[in-house]
């Protein structure tokens, strides 16, 4: 099978989603022998060679002052759509409702290989702080849910996103393909730990409290803060360390100082190095997650691994599969309520290491695992298309648009493959006549060699006379 993965970032950049067309592209190939091309917008100084397999960066502009680091990719780019209907995929796969999911309808048309796309973040909060004026914001909104439906299956990473999409204006169907994470299940040594956290001011038999994902309030940042100064105030001690980076690092390190946590709060910075991160959840007696912009949280995945439990609030994408009080914690979207159970369960570390081994047997899933369902869900869809089953997908608007601009980059292709064919051609015509040329020059040359030296024989022997 060759399957053809598109998003609108790839390393350099690193965020969750990225994580996930990494963990595909390496599972698929290593697990399933799938053939593996990614398509994403090209980034300055990035190494792409260095995959064991194809990945065609197309061109794109510098927005990473609006899209917090982000660049936005040119989906139109003759040169990715050529390049990759050359790879001639079997399935693509889309991870983003812009650039990408323009990109592979352009290539289905091109392709006829059927077009999924995963749900993985609520981009309408992301659309909403990026563009300020309301009617073009919600405007961004329907052209993207437009771009969804106009794919042949839709898959969510929880039903709350699948959810969220509905509340967006989709009409459609989805299918729940839940993520794994890249962890290996199991706590890490002991040594490793000390080696990671050294320097840092952790304290044995003090509970320690651990965020990581973006550095964004929506992740519910605030409410952290403001639970941890009321645990505070009623006496219990901790530590609470930050792990990661993003626009609102520099807020929540100000706001915690204004509440009086600058000893209690430690912000670590990101931390690429995988190892050094599960060292870190190893170390950790409890996960603070109070995000409800999440749609799966892999965060919590990752901590599960590490048999590390989580507070997560009731009702959100990232809590869906807790079972309060065994392999994990729910709370009510407050401040007062994260303190409430924080001054409750902080005093007993034995529980919450219980609760952190029931998560890491109940709701730890391998990527081996997410992909191997990935897989055989592609294999299903190729088997309904082959039968002719595969349902019809969606008309929008936009179909036309598609259909032509993939008919215009296929007869601009078409017209250079004519110049190059009459360029090589004339080529070829060039180099017979200027070999001809020199052919005859050598046989005339010959000739006259022949001739000089009959004439070099006469006179040798009218000499001799």
């Amino acid at each position: 099978m060759k399957v053809c993965l598109l998003n609108d970032s790839f390393p350099p950049a690193i965020d969750g989603v990225v994580n996930v067309v990494l963990n595909y592209a390496e599972h698929l190939g290593k697990d399933h022998g799938a053939k593996v091309a990614v398509g994403t917008p090209a980034y300055p100084d990035a190494h792409y060679e260095q995959y064991p397999y194809e990945v065609v960066a197309y061109p794109s502009l510098d927005t990473t002052a609006l899209m917090s680091g982000y660049r936005a990719g040119y989906p139109f780019s003759e040169k990715a759509v050529e390049g990759l209907s050359a790879f001639g995929p079997d399935i693509i796969h889309s991870h983003c409702p812009v650039a990408s999911t323009i990109l592979g309808r352009l290539l289905r048309e091109r392709t006829e290989a059927p077009l999924v796309f995963t749900y993985h973040t609520k981009f309408d909060i992301d659309i909403h702080r990026a563009v300020k004026l309301p009617v073009a914001a919600q405007e961004t909104i329907r052209v993207m849910v437009a771009n969804i439906e106009a794919t042949d299956e839709v898959w969510v990473v929880s039903r709350g996103a699948g959810e969220n999409l509905k509340s967006l204006g989709y009409s459609g169907d989805y299918r729940v393909m839940n993520n794994g994470v890249d962890f290996a299940r199991g706590r890490v040594d002991d040594l490793t730990v000390e080696k990671v956290t050294a320097g840092y001011d952790l304290p044995a038999g003090v509970p320690v409290l651990l965020f990581v994902g973006r550095m964004m309030t929506y992740k519910g940042l605030p409410l952290i803060l403001d639970a941890l100064k009321l645990l505070m105030d009623a006496g219990q001690d901790f530590r609470m360390v930050f792990i990661g980076k993003g626009p609102d690092k520099e807020l929540m390190e100000d706001k915690a100082r204004s509440l009086g946590l600058e000893k209690r709060c430690i912000f670590v910075g990101p931390v690429y190095d995988r190892e050094a991160l599960r060292a870190w959840n190893t170390r950790a007696d409890l996960f603070l997650f109070p995000s409800t912009f999440d749609t799966n949280g892999l965060v919590v995945r990752e901590a599960a691994a590490c048999g590390l439990g989580c507070v997560l609030v009731r009702g959100s994408c990232a809590a869906e599969g807790i079972d309060d009080g065994r392999n994990g914690f729910l709370i009510e979207e407050s401040a007062e309520a994260m303190a409430a159970l924080l001054k409750e369960i902080c005093p007993d570390l034995v529980r919450l290491h219980q609760v952190g081994q029931h998560a890491m047997r109940e709701i730890y899933l391998s990527w081996q695992s997410a992909v191997d369902a990935a897989y055989d869900r592609y294999g299903a869809i190729l088997d309904l298309k082959r039968s002719g089953k595969l349902p019809p997908k969606r008309k929008v608007p936009t179909d036309y648009l598609m259909a032509l601009a993939s008919r215009s980059m296929e007869e601009r292709v078409r017209r250079r493959r004519i110049r190059l064919e009459l360029l090589n051609d004339f080529r070829e015509t060039a180099q017979g006549m200027m070999e001809n040329i020199q052919e005859a020059q050598r046989s005339a040359e010959q000739r006259w060699a022949k001739v000089a030296e009959d004439i070099q024989r006469e006179l040798d022997a009218l000499h001799r006379e």
